[in-house]
């Protein structure tokens, strides 16, 4: 299965545009690009889900810049592609992919932005406004002007695990040990999406939020959106 969660930047019109593209046409590059591709394991497998984001960012640059004449409009994505007991984890921006193993969860992805990278530096503004600012500013996303590289990763599955991935709107609002609360008191895709999506909502719901939630089992995953 593909999952995937794409969020809107450059203005919530534009942005929503630019959300809606992605959730549209990836799917379709990817399945014609992954014909006969090998597993999600495979390093093949990951170039090619790695160009085919690179290509739509650039395709979605250029056809914004020439459709609204505005820069800036993109979309963060993450996406798992789930064969097995393997995911291939993909992402550019800010919204996040979390695995939930033996009651425990783990963030798979890093932050594409201004105030992650300067964390890794150990520069981040002193000023509380500055350090707001950087929060939001993105440094890698779908459609930025620059070439877009997306960080893959591949993980191991076992039966019983979870896969998270949410928009900003929820992971800015809960903290991990709360979605994790979450997870393990709503085993069920469904349910544990619209938990997520109510505590966000109680804790301010200040921005979009989205959550898919995939169960993996022996041979089937089951997921849900909220």
């Amino acid at each position: 299965g593909l999952y995937l969660v794409a969020d809107g930047i450059g203005g919530s019109a534009a942005g929503g545009l630019a959300s809606q593209v992605v959730a549209e046409v990836l799917p379709r590059m990817l399945r014609e690009k992954l014909v006969g591709a090998p597993s999600p394991a495979d390093p093949e497998t990951a170039a090619l889900v790695a160009a085919a984001l690179a290509e739509l960012s650039e395709q979605l640059r250029h056809e914004s810049e020439a459709a609204l004449g505005v820069k800036g409009v993109g979309s963060t994505v993450v996406l798992a592609l789930v064969r097995g007991l393997r995911a291939l984890i993909a992402h550019l921006g800010d919204s996040r992919a979390y695995l939930l193993h033996a009651a425990r969860l783990e963030q798979l992805t890093t932050d594409h932005t201004l105030a992650q990278l300067l964390a890794a530096r150990g520069e981040l503004p002193d000023d509380e406004a500055a350090a707001r600012a950087a929060c939001g500013q993105l440094t890698r996303f779908v459609g930025m002007a620059a070439e877009a590289l997306p960080q893959v990763r591949t993980v191991a599955l076992s039966p019983g695990d979870g896969l998270l991935l949410c928009s900003d709107g929820l992971s800015g609002l809960l903290s991990t040990d709360k979605i994790l609360a979450v997870l393990n008191a709503h085993p069920l895709p469904e349910e544990a999406c619209r938990h997520l999506v109510d505590a966000a909502n109680a804790a301010g719901g200040n921005d979009n939020i989205t959550a898919v939630v995939v169960q993996i089992g022996d041979e089937t995953t089951d997921s849900n959106t909220g």
